[in-house]
């Protein structure tokens, strides 16, 4: 009895999740590997929505092809068309967080000779300056965020509280 209401918890707890959540899940881990980027890569191109945030991951998850990809010719169509992707997203609201958090963390990871790096410093201020008036687990995964980053400086993590 008790293994069973385990596993009802288990499947509640996990159809309970929101799409959002789970993307932003694997995507926090999906640099740690080529195993977590290939599955967030899986996770993203299922996603069908109009919701902002999803279209920026699967924005994101294109650009992240371009890492793990064998096809060498193809690494920057996919960086092309993830970076316009990402761009339209935000252009449509500049106002999101989320959305600039996502794009730091693509313009910190990718090599420099892309040249897709000249937000960093807008994003990072957007995302002090509107630190306060995010959601308790958004702010969680800013700091998570933060933490990491090489644009932020150890004043700027410290913060964010």
């Amino acid at each position: 009895m008790k293994i069973f209401l385990s596993i009802f918890t288990g499947l509640l707890l996990f159809f309970q999740t929101s799409d959002v959540e789970i993307l932003r899940n694997s995507y926090s881990k999906a640099n740690m590997s080529v195993e977590n980027a290939k599955n967030f890569i899986q996770l993203a191109e299922k996603k069908t929505s109009s919701d902002p945030v999803i279209s920026a991951y699967k924005a994101a998850s294109q650009i992240l092809e371009a890492k793990v990809t064998t096809e060498k010719n193809r690494r920057k169509t996919f960086v092309k068309s993830g970076a316009t992707n990402l761009e339209a997203v935000i252009k449509s609201n500049p106002n999101n967080a989320e959305l600039r958090l996502i794009r730091m963390s693509v313009q910190e990871n990718i090599p420099k000779i892309v040249g897709y790096n000249k937000n960093l410093k807008e994003d990072k201020i957007f995302i002090l300056n509107n630190y306060s008036k995010q959601t308790a687990a958004m702010k969680t995964y800013i700091k998570k965020f933060a933490m990491q980053s090489k644009t932020m400086t150890p004043a700027e993590k410290n913060s964010l509280k």
